[in-house]
């Protein structure tokens, strides 16, 4: 069965998919070398949960962190790390999920 959303509900639908887009802009902003990937997995659950929503990844299937990162060579969802600290030349993948008024933006 096809269930077409409300316009309501395609505005949640971009309330927590907005946050997602901002959540990214705001962990951008401390990736640099010497950071960790925990720090950014930090600065993101803060970020959410401080718009008023909840980290989407975290906890779900036993995932453990509130964001994915990848850095250079890694498969895709990554779990964030004290261990893993950012050099200088390094490329780092950040994926995010948000949940927010009952719709979960990714």
């Amino acid at each position: 069965m096809i269930y077409l959303k409300t316009p309501e509900e395609i505005e949640l639908m971009r309330v927590a998919n907005r946050l997602v887009g901002e959540t990214l802009g705001e962990v951008a902003k401390h990736i640099a070398p010497g950071v960790s990937t925990k720090q950014l997995d930090t600065i993101a659950y803060t970020f959410i949960c401080d718009h008023g929503a909840t980290p989407a990844f975290l906890g779900y299937g036993g995932f453990p962190a509130s964001i994915c990162t990848s850095i250079n060579d890694h498969v895709v969802h990554g779990i964030p790390s004290d261990r893993e600290i950012l050099r200088e030349g390094d490329i780092i993948s950040v994926d995010c999920g948000t949940h927010i008024n009952g719709f979960t933006g990714d």
